[in-house]
């Protein structure tokens, strides 16, 4: 069941906490998918990791892309050559 505090804006010293943690190399990955997929989080801080991990996602995902687009390349240059 949610409660009200679940709900409420955080404040600014929240959201630097929340970055910051974030943006540690492995333990910032963990805890977005805590906060995005548990029910005891803030709405807001849940949101804001689940378009966080969607960024993330779309980021890899582009990120392969070229790497597979120009590696690709890359081969078939020293294949030729």
């Amino acid at each position: 069941m949610e409660t009200l505090a679940d709900n409420r804006p955080l404040d600014a010293k929240e959201w630097a906490l929340t970055i910051f943690i974030s943006s540690l190399p492995i333990i910032g990955i963990i805890m977005l998918l805590v906060w995005a997929f548990s029910d005891g989080s803030n709405i807001h801080k849940q949101n804001w990791a689940k378009g966080t991990l969607i960024l993330w996602i779309i980021g890899f995902i582009i990120a392969f892309a070229f790497l597979f687009l120009f590696g690709g390349i890359a081969i078939m240059s020293q294949l030729f050559n």
